[in-house]
């Protein structure tokens, strides 16, 4: 049986991801064999396992911190949201259907999930580390809460929960969330660690006395305020909203209302001379050298939210001033000619006419798409031109098929999916290679083609090139060793470690 903890919050966003995450690494570094685990999630930013099935790509950055591949197991169900109060539920790995955000399976059904995947885990790891869900406390929803303490008890795992200190009342927010909970909850309960704090911590101590006198329970670190970026898990940080960096080459990523995946932007975070900004459609976009729509959960209502405020006209001025646009999974229907969605899958609008900057047409299918994906290039991309090796790696995630209705040529020619050899062409490019759009999630991790579109820009703007980068895989691996660091330097491990063993 392994060693495990879980983690939970006193509200979203507090950085449970972050600790999770860290103390994957720290584990890891330590000599264990560690897998993540978070029994319910709910987001749109997702990934695809070398089993070809669906998970949040919260739980694949946890595995990649701690060394092992991620797994459906890690993530047994993944709620992605559609429209207002309705999800598609993946179970596993694959879609199961849709439902209401409020309306559960039965305790049996999740139950018989619960222990075969986190029985799996609990035996082929030294230690699991689990992650909860916004807050355990919220008791208007409390009978349908399966992702904290439902998990804690079934599991017999301990607890820590994490406040957020630069947010403001951080020790009321300990306080009450542990004051809410049942009495064999509170049992679970075994420490504190309060995050994203700024300044001197010893002003602290009067509060952290205070707060252990009333609960009994000990508060085990005090973690600073870091600009460290993980793969955020469903919203958009005010970080990214204000924008990234200072630089010459201008980037502007569509902000959607169902924006998804768009941790594929995070390469582009750590390229020199780069500015990055999420913009939506009351800004002009005069200034910026490329444009990447990106994927969204609902293709046809976000397109019509673009029409709605007029921003197709502004992204067709792009065209015509020559900039760059790029369009991922999503993003690239909206630059075909129409999009149909006979079944209603993602809204209930049969149809709608697309931007019209590529001649393409997309049909939602009722089968999802999920696979690892290698593929050659082989569009007509200016920036390309003088690279001998156009492969790239990635993923796709969709239900939309494409397929090229004008002269346009195929973005790339996917040749494996899921490590069986394929011939499937993806994507497209217009006759002048400054529109393109794929399918395959990951793009910009593959360096040289991400090289070649920043120095593409840099040449039309007659700025030197940059004569590399570092491939993204080794800075997400100095990005996992920096958190470890960090948590390491600031939390009791050895104490946490003493908790966890008591529960083996």
């Amino acid at each position: 049986m392994a060693l495990r903890l879980m983690i939970q919050g006193t509200m979203s966003g507090v950085g449970k991801s972050f600790i999770v995450t860290a103390l994957c690494r720290i584990f890891r570094r330590m000599g264990f064999r560690v897998a993540p685990f978070k029994f319910q999630n709910m987001s749109l930013n997702s990934y695809v396992t070398v089993e070809g099935l669906e998970i949040a790509r919260s739980q694949a950055i946890q595995a990649m911190a701690a060394g092992v591949e991620p797994s459906y197991r890690m993530n047994p169900i993944l709620l992605k949201p559609t429209g207002d109060e309705r999800c598609q539920v993946v179970i596993r790995g694959k879609v199961f259907g849709y439902r209401d955000y409020y309306k559960p399976y039965s305790t049996d059904f999740l139950t018989g999930i619960l222990e075969e995947d986190f029985g799996y885990l609990d035996r082929n790891f030294d230690i699991v580390v689990i992650e909860g869900v916004g807050s355990p406390a919220e008791i208007n929803i409390k009978d349908r809460d399966f992702s904290n303490m439902f998990v804690a008890k079934m599991t017999n795992t301990p607890v820590i929960i994490v406040g957020d200190i630069f947010r403001g009342g951080v020790f009321a927010s300990l306080f009450g969330t542990y004051m809410l909970l049942g009495e064999s909850e509170k049992k679970l309960v075994k420490g504190f660690i309060i995050n994203k704090f700024i300044g001197n911590s010893t002003i602290l101590k009067r509060g952290i006395e205070e707060l252990e006198k009333l609960t009994g329970i000990e508060t085990l670190g005090v973690v600073p305020y870091t600009d460290f970026r993980i793969d955020e898990e469903d919203t958009i940080s005010d970080v990214l909203e204000k924008g990234i960096g200072k630089g010459n080459v201008k980037v502007a990523i569509l902000k959607l209302p169902h924006i998804s995946n768009y941790t594929d932007i995070e390469p582009l975070y750590y390229i020199p001379d780069v500015e990055i900004r999420y913009v939506n459609p009351t800004l002009n976009l005069d200034k910026y050298d490329i444009l990447i729509i990106p994927g969204t959960k609902n293709t046809i209502e976000d397109l019509l939210y673009l029409k709605r405020y007029k921003f197709d006209r502004e992204i067709k001025r792009l065209r015509d001033m020559g900039k760059v646009i790029v369009g991922i999974c999503g993003g690239f229907q909206m630059l075909g000619e129409i999009i149909e969605d006979p079944y209603n899958l993602e809204s209930n609008f049969g149809k709608a006419t697309g931007l019209g900057l590529l001649k393409v047409k997309t049909v939602m299918l009722k089968e999802k798409i999920t696979s690892r994906v290698k593929a050659e290039i082989i569009g007509n991309i200016p920036f390309l031109q003088k690279l001998e090796n156009r492969v790239i790696e990635g993923y796709e995630i969709h239900k939309g098929f494409s397929e090229i209705v004008g002269e346009e040529s195929p973005f790339a020619l996917v040749f494996e999916r899921n490590s069986v050899s394929v011939t499937i062409p993806d994507g497209a490019v217009s006759k002048d290679g400054m529109v393109f759009g794929t399918y395959v999630h990951g793009i910009f991790e593959n360096s040289k083609f991400l090289l070649g579109l920043v120095n593409f820009v840099r040449e039309r703007k007659g700025l030197g090139p940059i004569d590399g980068i570092e491939s993204y895989k080794r800075v997400r691996e100095a990005m996992f060793d920096r958190l470890a660091d960090l948590v390491e330097n600031y939390c009791d491990i050895e104490k946490i470690l003493a908790i966890m063993k008591r529960y083996s």
